[in-house]
Parts: C-alpha cells; structure tokens; sequence
C-alpha cells in the first residue's frame, strides 16, 4: 500500500526522525492558512508547494514549486491542485492533484553548504535482508545514478537476528563524507529511519533527498513509502491512511469482491485460479505473441456468480480483445467451472463482446468440455496448454 509523503513524513516524525514540516492542504485558502501557520511555528519566509500523488518525479512535471510570499503559495496552490500531473512514473494521462503540501524551506542559509544525499530501506530478496542502499547522489533520479555512476551507491545488509548495528549506521554517516555534528546527526537519522521501516511494517521507505542543512542538521526533505499489503491487519492505523483515489478504480473494484488482480498493458483478458498457474498462462500469452490484459486469480470457488463478477471486472478494460480462461480443478469440479461460466455467458448476454478461450483440466475435465460445447454459447475450449494458445491467436489473427 503506497501512502501520501506526508503521511510518510508522519511516520518518520513519530520515531524521531527530522523531517521538514509541513501541512496539507486541499485547496488555495487553506494553503494560505497553512502557509501562516509554518511562518509562525517555524520562522520560515518561503514555503514550499508539493503535489500529493503517488508518484516520484513530481518536481519534473510541475508538481513542486517555491513560493516567496502568500500570494504566490495561494496562486501555486490553486495551478497545482486540481492538475493532471504527469511525472515518469505516471501513466501518459498523468494523476489528478487532489491535495498539496505546504512546506517549510529548509534550505536557508548558514554556516555550511547544504548537501542531499539518497537513502532507502528495502528488503534484498536475493538474501532475505533488509538492506540500506544510500547515495552521495541525493536529489536526483537514482537508476541515473545506478546506470551511469553505480560506484556511488553503496549497501549495509542487516542481520535480521541482530538488528541494524551502531558500527553500521557510523559507517553509512563515513561513506556520506559527513563529520562534526553532521556526522552524529547522521547516525542518530540512519538508526530512527531503520526503526520506522521495521515498526510500520513496511516494505520500502526512499528518502530522496536527505538533506544536510546549513547548519549541520539532518533531514527527510521527502517520503516515499510502502507499507507491506499483509500486515495491514496489525496496523489499522496506517490501513486508514490508503487513499483509493490514487489507486486503479478497477483494482480497488476486484479488491472489495475478493478477486486478486492486477491491471496490465495487453489485450488477452485472464481468469485464472491459483497464483503460479497465473503465471505461466501469462507465459503462454506472451508465447503466443499478444500480451496479457491483467493477472486474475478467482481462488478455489469459481460458481457462476464469482465468475460473471471476474468476466464483468475483466471487460471493464477496453484494451481487452479476447479473455482466456485457465482452470485446474483440483479443489473445484471443471464442471461447475464449466457451468459457471455457461451461466454467466448467459446473465450478461451481449455485454460479452469479445471471444472466450475456456482451458479446463482436472477433476471432471471431460464432463466440463462437453457442457461448453453443446452450450450453443460461442466459447471456445481446450484440453491442452498449446491448443488453448493457439485458439487465442487464431481469434485474435
């Protein structure tokens, strides 16, 4: 579950970490309020205006912006929210700004030059360790970084039996060229920063950048956060936090149904039960030249009703050009798959406007077939891997 920066920033705060402050906003007078309440609380003169969306790059595409008096936070305010912004992690048509965060510049000046720096806490999977991945590099696109200048971005692993150590977060501080304070505030970050990712549960927190400031502090300037989906149910107070609006309408639909599914870029739709046999009909799509529309896995009860819901959530893509059905049947019977999808033909009439490949193996695999060919509805079926892909292609030639 992606979450807002500022909901991240929360985060960060309540386990000590430094952040810069800020408050939302979700339209130009409040932004104005908010803008006078940071001067007041903080002493800061210009404010900075961040675009809420979940999305990196915000700044690219016009989502961050500075303002040096309350004219400009209300005229920024009012261009930012609303806006489809499109950033390169969004897609073409870009997502709608709903709120703003009104920030304190923290980039004042002072005794040092002010340096960012890039910091994540993530799991490696290849070792089942959390890892810190940092960077002298802050502030910019870190795959640049990683292509062009890898030498620069350095790793600590953590022992999951120990925890993250006191010589480790020293040792990040060293690599960061940081001394003096700066140093010591960069330990004391490091070790909060570690704490926060393992108390939320989450499975990524990016800070890009950390800032040193001016006056040898150090700071989360942003949050990137991702809190990990299974272990929501012991953190209710982050679950509240997810905002639906940034998410694909169509996976938030297959959510609240209990169907397991992910939107995808091709136009073969799949209706699949199980994760793995997903997968590999996914391969086989693509083997078969096309791409897959969506990952769709119905789970062990597939009856008429479930399956018309999965036909109904599959064709709300209009890039869907045909849908291929892959069922195993060994918790369910093919036949009431079989059924199922007979039924479901049936229910929704003409609203099926694309071809139906239905591959059906297992228990009463025999029986199924037979129930879909003398349906009289215009589904095709398949006994084998192969013949199902070749029927997609020959429907989609």
């Amino acid at each position: 579950m992606n979450i807002h920066e500022y909901q991240g920033k929360e985060i960060l705060a309540s386990y000590g970490v430094r952040i810069q402050r800020g408050i939302v906003a979700n339209n130009a007078v409040e932004a104005v309020a908010a803008a006078k309440q940071l001067t007041a609380e903080t002493g800061t003169g210009w404010h900075v205006i961040k675009a809420q969306i979940h999305a990196g790059g915000r700044g690219k595409g016009g989502g961050v912006k500075l303002a040096k008096n309350l004219q400009q936070v209300e005229e920024i305010a009012g261009q930012i929210i609303g806006m489809q912004l499109i950033t390169p992690q969004t897609s073409a048509e870009g997502k709608k700004v709903n709120k703003v965060l009104v920030a304190e510049d923290v980039y004042y000046p002072g005794e040092s030059e002010t340096s960012e720096f890039y910091v994540s806490v993530l799991l490696n999977r290849a070792t089942g360790r959390n890892m810190i991945m940092y960077s002298t590099e802050g502030g910019m696109d870190i795959e640049e970084v990683a292509e062009h200048t890898p030498h620069l971005i350095f790793t600590e692993e953590v022992d999951p039996s120990v925890g993250l150590q006191g010589f480790q977060a020293r040792r990040i501080a060293f690599n960061l060229g940081l001394s003096g304070n700066a140093f010591k505030e960069m330990v004391k970050f490091i070790d909060s920063l570690y704490n926060a990712y393992i108390g939320s549960d989450a499975s990524m927190f990016e800070i890009n950048p950390v800032l040193k400031t001016s006056d040898n502090k150090i700071m989360a300037v942003d949050a990137k956060v991702n809190i990990d989906d299974n272990a929501l149910y012991r953190q209710p107070k982050y679950a509240e936090m997810r905002d639906i609006r940034e998410e694909n309408p169509i996976e938030v639909e297959a959510k609240e149904v209990g169907l397991n599914y992910v939107d995808l870029d091709g136009t073969v739709g799949c209706m699949v039960n199980g994760a793995g046999l997903a997968m590999a009909t996914m391969d086989l799509i693509k083997y078969a030249g096309f791409e897959p529309a969506n990952f769709l896995d119905v789970g062990g009860t597939a009856d008429a009703k479930r399956v018309e819901t999965a036909f109904r959530i599959i064709l709300k893509d209009p890039n869907v050009k045909a849908i291929l059905i892959n069922i195993f049947g060994g918790i369910v019977r093919c036949d009431r798959v079989a059924q199922g999808v007979v039924d479901a033909y049936k229910n929704m009439g003409d609203a099926i406007n694309v071809p139906i490949i239905v591959r059906l193996q297992g228990t009463n695999a025999e029986i199924a077939k037979e129930l879909i060919d003398n349906s009289g509805m215009p589904i095709l079926s398949a006994v084998q891997f192969q013949e199902a892909a070749d029927q997609v292609k020959a429907a989609l030639s």
